[in-house]
This record gives structure tokens, sequence and C-alpha cells, in this order.
């Protein structure tokens, strides 16, 4: 998964996050000063971890650290492991370059481990009722921090959906309100796109999702329905055109899952996957006995 991730965008990112962490003075690694420490990263949460490759180019970026990972990005952390503060990396070196990383890299792999496990909890409960279809995230992210949120996504097991406004095309209803409807939004859009990208299209209705799929778009999103109007119209409208993805999407929670889970239904978008997780805890502690002369 890791091999996803472009290492220039990855580490122009971690550099933008430790110019925004230590922007000028840093009196905290004046004080520990450059004596060679080793410290243990802890999980203390259960849940999916996620983010590795990312506190990895942090710890890079500030130099002279040396990692020990003992977990790989999708493994999990169990509850009885979260209890005893399971160790996932051992880090060596210089104490101002330790201290300088940790809230960066717990920062982020809190986070990516949040959007993770929600991510497979989602997929699972999809997948215990027989459901074959997709659980996807949306375009709700954190600003500067969505190449982190959409990696933890695939970690945990759900789609991206669209990673930005440059890959695939969605019409939603301010878009077709402004051009002046459906069927003129999609002819646009595909004078754009070409043959090269989807283009897809929110409806409120199942005429206005007929009309989409007439004028060619390849997904219909069928927004804020009702789950039993949902599968009904989502029947309609496969019946008519069986080559059409369709999506179900608006408020869809842990809770209401199941309920919007149907045959005919091809994709479910959740946007609490990247704007409404839990972060997980993790801690790094610098040993406080004195590092083993070889490191």
């Amino acid at each position: 998964m890791e091999n996803l991730l472009p290492a220039e965008r990855v580490r122009q990112l971690v550099a933008s996050w430790i110019l925004t962490d230590a922007p000028s003075f840093e009196v905290g690694g004046f004080v520990v000063g450059s004596a060679p420490r080793e410290a243990r990263l802890l999980g203390k949460s259960p849940g999916v971890f996620a983010g590795r490759v990312f506190a990895q180019a942090v710890f890079d970026h500030v130099g002279n650290l040396a990692v020990h990972w003992m977990v790989e990005d999708g493994d999990e952390i169990t509850p009885e492991q979260a209890k005893a503060k399971r160790v996932l990396a051992v880090v060596r070196g210089p104490a101002r370059a330790i201290l300088l990383a940790e809230r960066t890299a717990l920062n982020v792999l809190s986070r990516a481990s949040g959007v993770a496990t929600a991510s497979r909890r989602y997929v699972a409960m999809a997948r215990a009722t027989g459901w074959r279809g997709e659980i996807a995230a949306t375009r709700k992210t954190t600003p500067g921090f969505s190449l982190v949120e959409k990696y933890a996504v695939l970690v945990g097991g759900a789609s991206t959906h669209r990673m930005d406004l440059s890959q695939m095309t969605m019409l939603k209803d301010n878009h077709v309100w402004s051009v002046g409807g459906i069927q003129a939004a999609v002819a646009k859009a595909r004078r754009a796109t070409g043959f090269s990208s989807k283009i897809e299209v929110e409806a409120r209705t199942f005429e206005e999702a007929v009309e989409a799929a007439e004028a060619g778009a390849e997904v219909v999103m069928l927004d804020n329905m009702p789950p039993a109007l949902l599968k009904a119209e989502s029947a309609r409208l496969k019946a008519r055109f069986p080559h059409v993805v369709i999506e179900a999407s608006g408020g869809i929670t842990d809770a209401t899952l199941v309920d919007y889970l149907g045959p005919c239904v091809d994709v479910v978008s959740v946007g609490k996957l990247t704007h409404g997780y839990a972060c997980l805890d993790f801690s790094l502690k610098i040993a406080r006995d004195a590092l083993p002369a070889k490191l």
C-alpha cells in the first residue's frame, strides 16, 4: 500500500508539518541537546494501525534517527495490547531530533489509525450482511491532510471515492442549477473529460436519476433518500440502466448503514470516515535509563 504514495509528495507534506510545529526557536531541543537516546512508540488504543509511512518520513526529515518498526499498516492493536501499551517501534538517535519528531508523528498516526479503524468497522458491518458493494469515503477531508486520510481509508479496506476535484467529475445540485439542467451539465463535462474519466451526477429523485443516466453519467448518486425509497428506486434504475453504478449517500452512520445496503446499491459513501472518526492514542517515551553503548 505504501507504494501508492509519491515519495516527494510525502516529503513535502512532512516538511510543511515540521515547519508549522517549529517555525522559529525550538527551546525544547536546546534543553535536551543531541545526546543519544532511545524511545518507544506505544499503542494505547485498540484499533487498526495506519500511517507508518508518514511517521517514518517525519523521523527521516528531522535526521539521524533509526527506527525499528514492529507493526505494519493494517495490523490490529487488540484491547489487551492497548491496555498493556503495546510497543510498536523503537526510535534511536539524538534526543533533540526524537522530541522534534514526536508530536507530529503521533498526530499523524493517531488520525490515520482512527480513519483506518472506522473504515474497517464499516466494511465489516457491510460484509456481515452478505453485501458485496463498496463502502466509500467522501471529499469531506481535512485540508492539507487529505492524502493521509484517503490512504488510511484504503488501509482500513474501504474505497477512497474520488481523491480530489481532478479525479472523476461529480455534478451536484449547484453545478446543475448553475448551468440550467442535468443534460447540459453532463454534456459540458464530457467535453472536458472525454472517455478517460467517469461522470457522476447527484440525483434527488428517480426522474433526475433517469435524466442523468440517459445523459451518459456512469455513476448516479441517490442522495438523502430514506432507505426503503432508496432500495426501491435503485432497483427501478438498475432495471433500466444495468451498466450504471448506483451510489447511496447522505447522513449514513454506523447506526443506519445496514438499512441502506441493497442488491442494486453498488456504493455507499460515508462522510464520517474522514470527518467524524475517533483518534487512537499513541505516545513516544524516552527511556529513563542510559542508552546501551551500541545503537
